[in-house]
C-alpha cells in the first residue's frame, strides 16, 4: 500500500501545493493528448517525479496491481466485435492509449503520497479552497489516506483467514460474497470507532495546521504546471 515515507528528496522539500497543481496540471495534459509523441513526453515526466520522489516503481506497481489488471482488459473489451474480424484495432489501440495515460496519472500521484504528510495534504487544500467547502475537502482527503490502508488492511485480514481455513476450495461466488459481506461489516465498525475518536478528541473543523511556504525550488516546478495546465488547451 502507498503510503507518505519520510524522506531528503527533492519532491519532499516541495510545497504540498505546489505538488497538487502538477498532478493537476499533468492530468489535464494526460487526458487531452492522445498521440504517441506526447505520451512520450508524458513518460519522461512521470520517470522525473519518480526519480524526485525516490519511488520504486516496482512496488508502485504490486500496489496498483488490481488497477493494472483492468487497464490490461479494457483494450481487449474495447476491440472486441460480434463478428469477423473479431479485433478492432483500431478501438483496442484507442483504449490502449487510453488505458497508459490513465497508468501515468497513477504513478504521478504515487510520487504525490510517498513525499507528502496527510497534514500538509489537509493545510494545501484547506488554504486553496475557501471556506467550509475546502474544509470538508480537506478532511475528505484527510480520512481517506488514513481510512483507505485499514480497510486493506481489514480484506487482507479477511482473506488469509479463509485461506487457512481452506475457504480456498469454495466458489468464486461464494467467497467474493463473504469477503464482501465481511468487509462491509469491518469499514461499518470502523466507522463508527472513527466516528467515536473524533468526538473523544474534541474534532475541530478548523485546527491548527502546519505552516506552508514556497521555496526557490518550488517556482520552476509551478511554472512548469502552468505549461502543463495550458498545454492542455492546446
Amino acid at each position: 500500500m502507498l503510503t507518505f515515507e519520510p524522506d531528503e528528496t527533492f519532491a519532499h522539500r516541495l510545497d504540498p501545493r505546489t505538488k497538487l497543481a502538477v498532478q493537476i496540471g499533468f492530468a489535464a495534459t494526460a487526458l487531452a493528448h492522445t498521440t504517441p509523441r506526447a505520451l512520450l513526453v508524458l513518460s519522461a515526466l512521470t520517470a522525473i517525479a519518480l526519480v524526485a520522489a525516490n519511488v520504486s516503481l516496482r512496488r508502485t506497481l504490486v500496489a496498483y496491481r488490481f488497477a493494472l489488471v483492468i487497464l490490461a482488459l479494457a483494450p481487449l473489451i474495447a476491440g472486441a466485435t460480434l463478428g469477423p474480424p473479431w479485433i478492432d484495432r483500431s478501438d483496442a489501440l484507442a483504449s490502449g492509449l487510453a488505458s497508459y495515460r490513465v497508468l501515468l496519472i497513477l504513478l504521478v500521484s504515487a510520487a504525490y503520497v510517498r513525499s507528502t504528510p496527510v497534514r500538509d495534504s489537509r493545510a494545501a487544500i484547506q488554504r486553496t479552497v475557501p471556506g467550509k467547502p475546502g474544509q470538508i475537502l480537506g478532511i475528505g482527503v484527510a480520512l481517506v489516506f488514513r481510512f483507505l490502508p485499514v480497510l486493506r488492511g481489514d480484506l487482507r485480514t479477511i482473506r488469509e483467514a479463509m485461506a487457512a481455513r481452506l475457504g480456498t476450495e469454495r466458489g468464486a461466488v461464494d467467497r467474493a460474497g463473504t469477503t464482501a459481506i465481511l468487509g462491509l461489516t469491518r469499514a461499518f465498525d470502523r466507522a463508527d470507532r472513527l466516528s467515536l475518536a473524533l468526538q473523544a478528541r474534541c474534532f475541530a473543523w478548523n485546527p491548527t495546521l502546519p505552516p506552508l511556504s514556497f521555496s526557490r525550488a518550488d517556482y520552476p516546478v509551478l511554472v512548469l504546471a502552468v505549461v502543463l495546465a495550458l498545454s492542455a488547451f492546446y
